[in-house]
């Protein structure tokens, strides 16, 4: 995947506001996380609790979707409290094709897959990286979305290159892809962990780490709403996808999902949606073909 990032532009306030208010907002209760990424990973059959039918979920009238409360513009908590973000209008679109109304659980990355093995939520929506540890945990239905990791950093010590932070201190969220790349590939880079985002982004402002790493997507929306800040790596370790995933066995829901997205794709249904969550933040610097992914076709 390819970004083309031209010269930053002013956001409209509004933009800038939705995206700081969702850190703000952040702040609320969250899914109880585990102390560590690795304590959800390895999460074992014993403690799954069974997931719900189809019928079950049509009969209690809510799909629980797990989803972030501090990750704009993809799941976040909007100024009046609500729910909003690319993923959040996947997830209402799931919930009305069922004909139910959707329940959120706030997650930390760290406890993505444990709310699925226990059973608190029927489907992961929360900007969920599939990587073959996970797959070992969780069922991912068809892609929506492709990423990379990237990295900002204040532009008066830009990061460019990956060299750059050995022996500096890197900002990572647990339980991310970021923090399994940099621990395999780079261990010369000190990492400095937080269970939240909002968390993670407050350390970046107040100078207590050199930079930031997570999803690409993620960091080019932040640093336009940030002044000060920028996105010196745009694309780092190997493109992947983002996909729904439920727990582990749940074919009925899966073969249910995978339906879903393939009937979404012929509608372009990712792309309107980020016409309306993503593209008021990206404007014209990101290519909505290098995030948007129909039908589950790559």
């Amino acid at each position: 995947m390819k970004f083309t990032i031209k010269p930053l532009k002013a956001v409209i306030a509004a933009s800038a506001a939705l995206i700081m208010g969702a850190s703000l907002a952040a702040c609320g209760p969250s899914a109880a996380s585990p102390s560590d990424a690795s304590s959800s990973d390895n999460t074992t059959a014993s403690s799954s609790a069974k997931a719900r039918t189809l019928d079950e979920i049509k009969k209690s009238g809510e799909l629980k979707v797990a989803v972030f409360s501090d990750k704009a513009p993809f799941g976040y908590v909007d100024k009046d409290g609500k729910n909003a973000g690319y993923d959040i209008v996947f997830a209402e679109r799931l919930a009305k094709d069922l004909g139910v109304k959707v329940k959120y659980t706030s997650v930390d990355p760290a406890a993505r897959v444990d709310v699925l093995t226990s059973n608190k939520v029927d489907i992961t929506l929360a900007n969920f990286t599939v990587t073959d540890e996970r797959k070992e945990k969780v069922d991912f239905a068809k892609p929506y979305m492709k990423v990379a990791l990237g990295v900002v950093s204040p532009e008066n010590a830009e990061i460019t290159d990956v060299s750059q932070l050995k022996g500096k201190t890197l900002i990572i969220a647990k339980g991310t892809t970021a923090e399994t790349y940099f621990e395999k590939n780079q261990p010369d880079v000190k990492l400095q962990k937080y269970d939240q985002y909002a968390d993670a982004y407050n350390a970046l402002l107040d100078g207590r780490g050199d930079a930031f790493s997570t999803d690409n997507t993620e960091v080019l929306a932040w640093a336009k709403s940030n002044k000060g800040f920028k996105v010196g790596i745009t694309k780092l370790g190997d493109e992947d996808t983002i996909a729904p995933a439920v727990q582990k066995g749940n074919k009925e829901l899966l073969n249910w999902l995978n339906d879903e997205i393939v009937k979404l794709g012929k509608e372009n249904f990712f792309h309107k949606d980020y016409e309306e969550t993503l593209k008021p933040v990206y404007g014209s610097d990101v290519d909505p073909d290098d995030i948007v992914v129909e039908g589950g076709k790559l």
